[in-house]
């Protein structure tokens, strides 16, 4: 098949686009570089595509592309491009946030209503339940986000449904319960906690570390895309969690363990749009996907250890 990939550079983007040729698929892959972390981090993510039989790259915004062209004779369209962080998405950076979550997301949705795809899969977050939905957290709920990140995340889901009942736009979105592994962004938790304690320096906590996650490894979350792509019913969404619920607190006593350090722990307060549990009831996405995660957290941790000793060690 053909596919194209958005933020094909990206953590979760470059680990599909390289699931996606060792299938034999050809990709086209699109990232623009916002400045939310350092180039270079993206640069060598993309290195691994770059040189490889059937992987063509095009460096521009969803906005500025010419996407027409692109959905040409394509298959599938994999849209993880996006603005992330819950943290960073308040004051006048909320303009950065709608530019490239919402109104990109209805630009893509656009071209494809006159495209031949067969399935558009979008990459969504846990972000979009906010703190008033039931654990495990069903697709089906009243989605009340607590930040304006799950409020764009939500706005572009409402989008992909919208584009399918009106246009017939095959789309199918995911919401991802946060994806960690090798490629991890350095903004992200276990990425600056495992850092930090490479580094010798203290972790730093905001809150009381009893607030929970549902951890999923990459490539498990892959597994769960490329299913989508061939057996995602257009209009529905799916859950996408590692089945790995615990608490920040027990995360740190693990890296300590994984470690074999001693770990220091600096606490702040609580950030404003940080949710304070989430787990995905995954049934659906088991349904529909046969979607199974495989990766345990402590397995995962350690891969992700690893993959830092040897980025810090380079």
């Amino acid at each position: 098949m053909k596919v194209l990939v958005t933020g094909i550079a990206g953590f979760i983007g470059s680990h599909l686009g390289t699931a996606l040729l060792d299938a034999g698929n050809q990709v086209i892959g699109i990232d623009c570089f916002t400045d939310y972390y350092e180039r270079t981090i993206k640069e060598r993510n993309l290195s691994s595509l770059a040189s490889r039989q059937g992987f063509q790259f095009l460096e521009s915004s969803i906005q500025s592309a010419p996407l027409s062209d692109l959905l040409q004779d394509i298959d599938q369209v994999f849209h993880l491009a996006a603005q992330a962080g819950v943290r960073k998405s308040w004051g006048r950076s909320f303009e950065t946030y709608t530019a490239n979550n919402i109104e990109a997301t209805q630009q893509l949705l656009e071209a494809c209503v006159k495209s031949k795809i067969k399935r558009l899969v979008y990459a969504s977050s846990s972000s979009v339940y906010g703190d008033n939905a039931s654990i495990p957290m069903k697709e089906d709920v009243q989605l009340q986000p607590v930040s304006p990140y799950g409020v764009t995340k939500l706005a572009a889901e409402q989008l992909c449904y919208l584009y399918h009942i009106n246009h017939g736009v095959p789309s199918v979105s995911l919401r991802y319960f946060t994806v960690y592994g090798p490629r991890q962004r350095p903004d992200m938790a276990f990425h600056r906690f495992l850092t930090a304690v490479l580094e010798s320096r203290p972790i730093t906590l905001y809150g009381d570390g009893d607030q929970t996650r549902d951890f999923t490894f990459v490539s498990d979350a892959v597994e769960a895309t490329l299913a989508a792509g061939k057996q995602g019913k257009p209009g529905r969404v799916y859950n996408i969690g590692g089945g790995s619920r615990i608490s920040i607190n027990n995360v740190i006593k693990m890296i300590g363990k994984i470690s074999g350090q001693q770990v220091q722990i600096t606490r702040e307060r609580t950030q404003d749009g940080d949710m304070r549990d989430t787990y995905a009831n995954t049934s659906r996405a088991h349904s529909d996907l046969n979607f199974l995660p495989k990766v345990q957290l402590e397995e995962g941790l350690k891969a992700e250890y690893q993959w830092l000793l040897g980025t810090l060690s380079a």
